[in-house]
């Protein structure tokens, strides 16, 4: 591999011009399709499969246009003080408003508030907006229509707050990438001292970042894509886009140092660190592409649209960046440059050279030390509870959350989450009294306000039930509750013959959140095997890959802690405004796992190559940790930080999944970067000594060698003398 990356990057090199017009005319070729192409992204979070899946699918079948199926709104009305709902002259301003709701555009129906959903005081009612269409396809003008008509109660002196599915919007992302670029742009300055150097990794990040944004905007027009896909492919678009630029330009930096020309150096960088960039790249791709098997759409799409963003980082790492340095010239090196890039040689130790000497004296200390801080940090994951972003997590001065707490107020929180259940009668010998003896049956269940009789099919042969909970939507009372309902299907069956399910988007959020919980081991199994092998190829060793997996498990049960601390109990919630603590976002944990996993692996590659490299060469194995440390270390630090900026530049949008993603990956990245890889794995290393490296005969035999230190490279291309030194911006 390495022989044909040098051969590529040479190529890059001297055919600059043309290698650079490819991929702008690509670029621009994207660039027409995204806005020829480009479809809608919606929200759902349904999972096929799941029983209150299942039962929507028989709500649509049976009723049609299943009220299951459409968006929902809530709006909520309350009275002055001193005044009821009911007082002639708000009855009239509820009615007007009401007949206001009615003629938005995909309107199906509006519920009378005063007809049954008025509060025992008669201070707050609510009205019930049924759409035609599901959430995704309610557009904005839609929800303009239904808060234009909540003016006209507004306008009269009542409180008219609105919630439901139909009020979400796409996520807004305001900041972050600015800032994710301003703080690369400052920390890859201070790296390299030179701006030239500083730039070409933030080129080739937004190069990359607006290549995958197209790429999705066009499969957009083809697909159902969720409003966060875009999201996520961002956050690793810049991220791994700049790291991996980064340690390239890196190593062609000391090429350029050791004495060799611009074509060479190019060729040895991609040779040596692209060989490392692509099998990191891998191990993010295998990582990401891997959700599939969770079996959840909107996590496969997630997976695989920043797995196309990384691969896209990948080939613009060892192809654009080699032709980049080619127009830079030597004014990649910079004045300050120079001397830094054969520091970690020894000739003028570096603090990351004395560290990692300090670590490989104290070993035993450091590990145990490192180890027991995250588990510290850990034990708040034992409290983990996953839930889907509801009104309840809206910021207290949305229309969405003051609709929430105006109807916990006046009716009980469960009245923001009621359950539909639904009576399957078609195998039944009388339909109705079942629907009757399963809405008896509920009642008698701890933790029920209410049971709505049932609501026949036109054919007859099913029915609705709404049932109100004690408990709010997110409570496990509630969940508790769904799970008792749905044991009562068997005695159902076993004596009218009809089935029984539950329904609605609190059973579809405790469904989602039971698959996500099941899906983790697997999930989790899989990438776990197809990285050890990864590694194991790329290594040639056992224990290395071993160390890798054990150091990512340590960091994502951390940073599980660290999630469920702020997100869950509230603490330094104001500081990284979180607005209300509740249930940690089910798709979460996936998606952590496998962006962390990833990105773990890429700074296990970039340091653990450098040090087998060193030690193939000859070096002992306590040195060869050291030098081949200390060579990586600022690479890896500067990538760490870039990617805590970019991923903490999320904490600041105001979606909770794209805010607890952002908080969540900038924890990971801070705890594995600087206490995994920066210090337990050197210790580790120096505490296995040569046994780190070795493999057993066979599995030798049947391992290729890809050949990530570049000895084949050796070989095949010797030394070239020094070279002759160049004008400054002269390129060769």
């Amino acid at each position: 591999m390495a022989t044909y990356l040098y051969r590529l990057g040479r190529f890059s090199f001297h055919r600059r011009k043309l290698v650079l017009a490819i991929w702008l005319a690509m670029l621009g070729l994207l660039g027409v399709g995204a806005a020829t192409l480009s479809g809608p992204t919606s929200d759902d979070f349904t999972i096929p499969g799941t029983e209150a899946q299942q039962a929507q699918d028989l709500l649509g079948e049976r009723f049609g246009e299943s009220p299951a199926g459409g968006a929902e709104a809530r709006v909520v009305f309350a009275a002055p003080p001193g005044q009821k709902l009911t007082d002639p002259q708000n009855r009239d301003v509820v009615g007007r408003t009401v007949a206001a709701l009615r003629t938005g555009p995909q309107v199906a129906q509006v519920s009378d508030p005063l007809q049954g959903t008025v509060n025992d005081e008669g201070t707050i009612a609510y009205a019930q907006v049924a759409f035609r269409v599901p959430a995704p396809e309610v557009r904005e003008a839609d929800r303009e229509a239904l808060m234009k008509a909540a003016e006209v109660g507004r306008d009269a002196g009542l409180t008219v707050e609105a919630g439901g599915d139909a009020l979400q919007s796409e996520p807004e992302q305001g900041l972050s990438e600015v800032i994710g670029f301003g703080v690369a742009a400052v920390v890859l300055t201070i790296t390299f001292g030179s701006l030239v150097a500083a730039g070409l990794p933030l080129i080739t990040a937004f190069l990359a970042v607006a290549a995958t944004m197209a790429g999705i905007s066009v499969a957009s027009g083809f697909l159902d894509l969720s409003s966060s896909t875009s999201t996520l492919a961002l956050m690793l678009g810049i991220a791994v886009s700049i790291d991996y630029a980064l340690f390239i330009v890196s190593r062609y930096r000391h090429e350029l140092a050791a004495g060799r020309t611009g074509a060479e150096a190019a060729g040895r960088a991609v040779g040596t660190a692209g060989s490392a960039v692509t099998f990191a790249g891998l191990t993010v791709l295998v990582a990401l592409t891997a959700l599939a098997v969770v079996n959840i759409p909107v996590l496969t799409e997630m997976g695989l649209a920043a797995a196309g963003a990384v691969a896209v980082a990948v080939l613009i790492a060892l192809t654009l960046l080699p032709a980049l340095v080619g127009f830079a010239g030597r004014r990649i090196t910079g004045r300050r440059g120079r001397a830094r890039d054969l520091e970690a040689d020894g000739e003028r130790p570096a603090l990351s050279l004395r560290w990692a000497r300090a670590i490989t004296r104290r070993p035993v200390l450091t590990v145990v030390s490192a180890v027991a801080v995250l588990g510290v940090l850990a034990l708040p994951a034992l409290d983990l509870r996953l839930g889907l972003p509801g009104d309840n997590m809206a910021a207290p001065d949305t229309t969405q959350r003051k609709a929430y707490d105006l109807v916990t107020t006046g009716f009980g929180a469960g009245y923001n989450g009621p359950l539909l259940v639904v009576v399957d009668g078609a195998g039944s010998a009388d339909p109705r009294a079942a629907a009757t003896a399963a809405a008896d049956t509920i009642k008698t269940l701890p933790g029920v306000v209410s049971v709505s009789p049932p609501t026949f099919n036109p054919a007859g042969d099913t029915a609705m039930l709404q049932v109100v909970p004690a408990a709010a939507p997110d409570s496990t009372e509630t969940t508790d509750l769904v799970h008792a309902i749905r044991d009562s299907d068997a005695a159902l069956r076993a004596g009218t013959g009809a089935d029984l399910s539950v329904t609605g988007t609190t059973a579809v959020t405790i469904d989602i959140a039971a698959k996500m919980g099941g899906a983790l081991l697997p999930y989790v199994s899989v990438i776990v095997v197809l990285a050890l092998l990864l590694l194991t190829v790329l290594f040639r060793s056992v224990l290395v890959p071993l160390k890798a997996i054990a150091g990512f498990l340590l960091s994502v049960v951390a940073t599980f802690g660290a999630v469920v601390a702020v997100f869950q109990w509230g603490w330094l919630a104001d500081l990284f405004g979180v607005d209300q603590t509740g249930p940690i976002v089910s798709l979460l944990p996936v998606i952590l796992i496998g962006i962390v996993f990833g990105l773990a692996m890429d700074y296990e590659v970039f340091l653990v190559s450098r040090m087998r490299e060193e030690y193939v060469r000859g070096a002992p194995p306590t040195r060869a940790v050291t030098v081949g440390y200390a060579h990586g270390a600022r690479v890896v630090t500067a990538a760490a930080i870039i990617m805590i900026s970019v991923f903490a530049g999320f904490v600041l949008a105001p979606d909770p999944l794209i805010k607890s993603i952002g908080f969540a990956l900038a924890a990971a990245i801070l705890l594995d970067a600087f206490l995994v890889r920066m210090t337990i794995v050197p210790a580790v290393m120096a505490l296995l000594g040569r046994r780190a490296w070795a493999l057993p005969g066979w599995l030798d035999r049947l391992l290729p060698n890809v050949d990530v230190e570049g000895e084949q490279l050796r070989d095949a291309v010797p030394d070239e003398p020094p070279a002759l030194p160049e004008p400054v911006g002269a390129a060769r």
